[in-house]
């Protein structure tokens, strides 16, 4: 098998193929590896590449294998972490000088998980700094960009999970969302991300700990989860990641009453209700987002036989309710800390949201707000099976930027283009972003498809009959074709 058909295979291909012996383990790590040397000066994707740690994992998943042992469900699928998911014996910088040298002692729960289904990480993937940003920028390591035009963002904080999945290093990575991080990436690149309910993947020590602070924040919005080219890679990497709970986390959920790989196969949507927003009523959206989207949305109707509403859930615009419950979630005393020693070289954005001060009041109206929204989407929701969004409000934007200042020449917040990603944040639902199409200028668009609480089988079913449907799985970005 070529290189570059390995770097195009699914990673339910791969771990068959390598549990027949019909492929190696090592062949395909040293075909992602060549891959990843090859396409990561131009994309800084992986921060941290670890090809010798993954070359021996590779030997020894082969050896295994050649002594007739039985092995995982992800046999010799190589796995790119996010560089905020902490990883035993390799580099875990967070973005942030303040990381620059730290090797963490632990794996993460999922990447515990991860090993023990014989995944072969390849490395760290970028992050900005602490995953406080939707873009992929960070004061450590070059910007990370995205595959399908390298002057844009591949979006945050999951960026060079997105990029290299979207480029074929890896068919899947490690990613996390507090506010949009799995989908904005996934939307942005065109590829699958999938926000499990919270709980459903336990999360330690990352999110957990206080002494890592920056790594452990964001504990009640935070999701690990994966990125993927097809919705069946990403139930099969959920299928390993959220196979029950760890006493660890004390949010974890039990095990899954039902099977993340089924929920992906031959789904039947007919009779389904769904609700479609383009805008909460109060959002602006790139006119060609809008169209897309739209277009994406009619395809339930048409060819899947669902029943289509176009309605505003009638929410109110809570961006500034969820950075009151950010700062409240956060290690805000450990961060001051560094930010006090290191805030010279960190992010400018960073340091100022570390300065602000909050009163009581602030953070528990943060809280309030965040109850009022879980209450009308959970009442909305009891009359839709599925809710429908764009992703986000652009098209990928230029580098160095947080976010556009106009959509459609309308002057917006810098954090405007988020407004359908952090409200499921808040509300702890199932939410996946899905490849709905492409722009003029070739950037892809993300659907945004959104469950009721704890509906992940619902949510993972309609991403699998869109795609069989709207199949994107055969189109790459010129740089993997150069």
């Amino acid at each position: 098998m070529k290189d570059a058909e390995i770097c195009q295979s699914t990673a339910t291909d791969i771990a068959e193929r390598v549990r027949s012996k019909s492929l190696s383990a090592s062949e395909v790590t040293e075909a992602i590896l060549e891959r990843l040397e090859r396409l990561n000066p131009r994309l800084h994707a992986f921060c941290t590449p670890a090809p010798e740690l993954a070359r021996q994992s590779a030997r020894d998943l082969d050896a295994r294998i050649a002594r007739g042992e039985s092995v995982g469900a992800l046999a010799g699928v190589p796995i790119g972490i996010k560089d905020l998911v902490l990883t035993k014996d390799i580099r875990t910088v967070s973005g942030s000088p303040a990381y620059i040298d730290f090797v963490p002692d632990e794996d993460d729960i999922v990447v515990e998980r991860l090993k023990a289904a014989d995944a072969i990480i390849i490395g760290k993937t970028s992050v900005p700094e602490f995953g406080f940003s939707g873009v992929g920028d960070n004061p450590v390591f070059p910007t990370c960009r995205n595959p399908w035009n390298l002057e844009r963002t591949p979006g945050g904080s999951s960026s060079g999970s997105g990029a290299a999945v979207a480029a074929g290093i890896g068919p899947l990575a490690v990613a996390s969302d507090g506010g949009g991080s799995i989908r904005i990436p996934a939307a942005h690149c065109g590829i699958v991300g999938v926000k499990a309910s919270n709980g459903r993947v336990p999360l330690y020590p990352g999110c957990r700990d206080e002494r890592y602070p920056g790594v452990s924040s964001w504990e009640s919005l935070e999701h690990i989860g994966p990125h993927a080219r097809t919705v069946a890679d990403a139930a099969l990497m959920l299928s390993v990641m959220g196979s029950g709970p760890d006493a660890r986390d004390r949010h974890s959920l039990p095990g899954p009453e039902f099977d993340w790989r089924q929920c992906a196969a031959a789904p039947d949507l007919r009779g389904l209700r769904v609700a479609y927003s383009a805008d909460w009523g109060f959002a602006e959206v790139d006119h060609e987002v809008r169209h897309i989207v739209e277009h994406a949305v009619s395809v339930f109707e048409r060819d899947l036989g669902c029943t289509v509403e176009h309605v505003n859930p009638q929410i109110d615009n809570a961006l500034e309710s969820f950075w009151g419950v950010v700062a409240a979630d956060c290690d805000l005393a450990g961060m001051r800390k560094l930010s006090a020693e290191f805030g010279d070289s960190m992010s400018p954005h960073l340091v100022e949201f570390l300065a602000l001060e909050w009163r009581a009041e602030d953070l528990t109206n943060a809280n309030m707000a965040r109850k009022k929204m879980a209450n009308r989407l959970a009442q909305f929701m009891q009359r839709y099976d599925l809710l429908l969004t764009p992703t986000l409000a652009v098209p990928p934007f230029e580098l160095g930027i947080q976010g556009p200042e106009t959509i459609n020449d309308v002057e917006v917040a810098a954090h405007a283009w988020l407004a359908f990603t952090f409200p499921f944040n808040l509300t702890g639902q199932p939410a996946a972003s899905v490849p709905a199409g492409f722009t003029a200028a070739g950037l892809p668009v993300g659907l945004q498809i959104v469950g009721r609480h704890l509906d992940d089988p619902g949510v993972l079913r309609a991403a699998a009959a869109f795609e069989a449907a709207q199949p994107w799985q055969s189109t790459w970005p010129s740089i993997v074709l150069d």
